[in-house]
């Protein structure tokens, strides 16, 4: 047993009678000399809550290498009474690892947005729809209308609101964004002030099998609720949007851009006609845990004992955490709903540093207690269809700016008229609407410009 120090203060000195050895960078050394006298460690315990991600991801493949597992010291918001007489252990997390700084966000905008006002959320049982619930709640909203096409996520997320918020007015619907019918009649009958748009097909290789499908709720659907909330007179529509609108390689990709493209046009149409509903779009990529992605599905390979599978070892993604992403979500909506100067404008989330998926593969390993290589396999399995090598947050036509609010960027992409998109959508749902995906996925390829082939034949190499 002994103390490591990552300044390199206090060496030779004791704490609480245990020696302070040496730093970090000399700890195969000082785990050698330990072992020499009969103490190989076993595991590697952080006291520090802050420390940069890059080193504690040098710490981690440190502790691999030297046959010791990773922990860390519960931070002070995690004691709960102080009535423990021991200290619990706690693993160290994926996100400590990306290392993204915490933004500081204006929770006053924030609450002026929501407060006192009834809310609808689409997709409220998703993992970002459920997020956008969980955090509007704590705004205190007049009321929260909750719409799901999900039965047992629609139940999960309102008996959730039910325990959490009992005195919260709130009405869970089941609906389709493909009813435009349905859609009207709960926005009649509701009234909201706000609706967060997150109900989606998001899963690139199962939109690019079904891209009639993916086209009707992606593209046609967010017509049909944006549509419907003009004509209920909602004061904000926020559509939640993906890196994958931007040149998109995939189907999914290109129906997103469509739906942002409506809203844009929409957005656009009214500001010289007095009040009217305001459309924001919110851009971002991919977040941790959330259904479909990859830090679920190598949790499950993890558990079988591997293979890690990885597309191709090239392969990046831009990642934040759920929680961080509905903040901003939410902070974009809010500079969105008041400033004119944003109409017709996509807020784009700063994503901060791509991640190659092929390093958070050995990192979960890592963060298991085991070996990359060697416990577990890693292996490539070549691109999906409609699956790029890389995201990008912006397209290189597009102008962006800073806004007064950190992490959060806004982009002026390529306009459309309202009306003719609107003439190609009637066609588009009527190739839908028959099922015919030959037809809806050459229409979606032909009214999205930056739709580009993907590119399956880019060099492989072991990871």
């Amino acid at each position: 047993t002994g103390l490591v120090s990552l300044t390199g203060t206090r060496i030779g000195r004791a704490i609480h009678g245990i020696e302070v050895l040496g730093t970090a960078a000399e700890l195969p050394q000082l785990a050698e000399h330990l072992a020499r006298r009969g103490m190989r460690p076993q595991r590697l315990i952080l006291t520090k809550d802050d420390l940069p991600a890059h080193e504690l991801r040098q710490l981690l493949e440190t502790a691999e290498q030297l046959g010791m597992t990773l922990a860390r010291l519960p931070r002070l918001t995690e004691f709960k009474d102080g009535a423990q007489d021991h200290i619990e252990l706690r693993p160290v997390a994926l996100e400590d690892l990306l290392g993204r700084p915490q933004t500081v966000l204006d929770r006053d905008a924030m609450g002026a947005l929501v407060r006192g006002k009834p809310v609808l959320v689409t997709g409220a049982g998703g993992s970002i729809g459920s997020e956008l619930v969980r955090q509007i709640a704590a705004l205190e909203p007049a009321r929260l209308v909750l719409l799901d096409n999900s039965e047992f996520n629609l139940y999960a997320i309102d008996l959730e609101m039910g325990e959490t918020y009992p005195s919260l007015p709130r009405t869970a619907l089941l609906a389709d964004m493909r009813e435009r019918a349905r859609l009207d009649a709960i926005l009649q009958a509701e009234k909201p002030s706000l609706v967060f748009h997150a109900a989606a097909l998001k899963h690139v290789p199962m939109v690019e099998a079904n891209p009639a499908e993916g086209a009707y709720t992606n593209a046609v659907g967010t017509r049909h609720l944006a549509d419907a909330c003009r004509q209920a007179g909602v004061e904000v529509m926020v559509t939640i949007s993906t890196d994958k609108a931007v040149n998109p390689t995939n189907i999914m990709g290109a129906t997103k851009r469509l739906a942002e493209s409506y809203c844009q046009a929409l957005d656009l149409a009214h500001r010289n006609n007095g009040p009217a509903t305001r459309f924001v779009t919110v851009r971002f990529g991919n977040v941790l845990g959330s259904t479909g992605s990859v830090v679920p599905l190598f949790q499950r390979q993890l558990a079988k004992g591997g293979p890690l599978t990885v597309t191709h070892p090239e392969v990046t993604r831009f990642f934040m955490t759920i929680r961080e992403a509905v903040e901003l979500i939410l902070m974009a909506s809010a500079l969105g709903a008041v400033h004119d100067s944003y109409r017709g404008r996509i807020f784009v989330l700063d994503m901060g540093e791509p991640v190659k998926i092929v390093d958070l593969a050995r990192q979960m390993i890592r963060l298991a207690g085991k070996r990359p290589g060697k416990d577990i396999e890693i292996r490539i399995t070549g691109l999906r269809p409609g699956e790029k090598l890389y995201e990008e947050v912006l397209h290189a036509a597009e102008p962006t700016l800073p806004t007064e609010q950190a992490g959060i960027l806004v982009a002026d992409p390529r306009h459309t008229d309202a009306q003719e998109l609107a003439l190609a959508l009637d066609r588009l749902e009527a190739f839908c609407a028959s099922a015919d995906d030959e037809r809806a996925r050459a229409l979606v390829i032909s009214l999205v410009p930056e739709y580009r082939e993907p590119d399956h034949h880019a060099k492989e190499t072991k990871p």
